[in-house]
């Protein structure tokens, strides 16, 4: 019999040459073994890395929630802004039809009813103009502001304090608290 084919005692058989003649089964390094995705950490050096990344993560969704909420604030503000001096230039629009129907009133008339309705119609258009936010500038301080007068006439006299306002020409009015318009007024002016 051949040598190769003998027993098990040191010698090697035709069996084992060809086991040692197959390639070798590959075995994957253990870094690509994968872990479970919630594996706990081996280390405290990586518990604490990952309690460092969740308060970054943290930290960064509050500081995104905030700044959504002021973008949504200031959305909101704009808009509100927008309506508002849509209804402005709205109002500013309207103005001169005020102007006419006060004009219109101090018109004497021989029809009293006609006079009534007209009265009527002018209380109706400026209650909504109103209601939309115009208020007219109060004259109850018959003393000119720049900021809210337009001096189309200075007089030069001595009967009234200096800076006076003796007549207004045109109301002026306020839409929400803005100016509007300055009021139109003759002042007095001492030299």
């Amino acid at each position: 019999m051949d040598s190769a084919n003998t027993s098990n005692n040191g010698v090697v058989t035709e069996e084992d040459k060809l086991q040692s003649e197959r390639p070798a089964e590959v075995i994957e390094p253990e870094s690509a073994v994968r872990a479970e995705p919630y594996a706990k950490p081996e280390t405290s050096g990586d518990r604490d890395r990952l309690v460092r990344e969740k308060a970054e993560l943290q930290d960064l969704f509050l500081r995104r929630q905030a700044e959504f909420e002021n973008y949504r604030k200031r959305v909101e503000r704009e808009k509100s802004d927008l309506f508002e001096f849509a209804a402005m230039d709205s109002a500013k629009a309207l103005l001169p039809v005020l102007d006419d129907f006060e004009r219109a009133l101090k018109v004497e008339t021989a029809d009293k009813e006609y006079a009534r309705g007209f009265e009527l119609i002018y209380q109706r258009f400026y209650d909504a103009l109103k209601k939309l936010g115009l208020e007219p500038i109060s004259t109850e301080v018959p003393i000119f502001n720049p900021h809210i007068h337009h001096a189309v006439e200075m007089v030069d006299t001595k009967d009234h304090p200096d800076q006076t306002i003796l007549e207004e020409y045109q109301k002026g009015y306020y839409f929400k608290g803005r100016l509007l318009r300055p009021a139109m007024v003759k002042v007095a002016v001492n030299q």
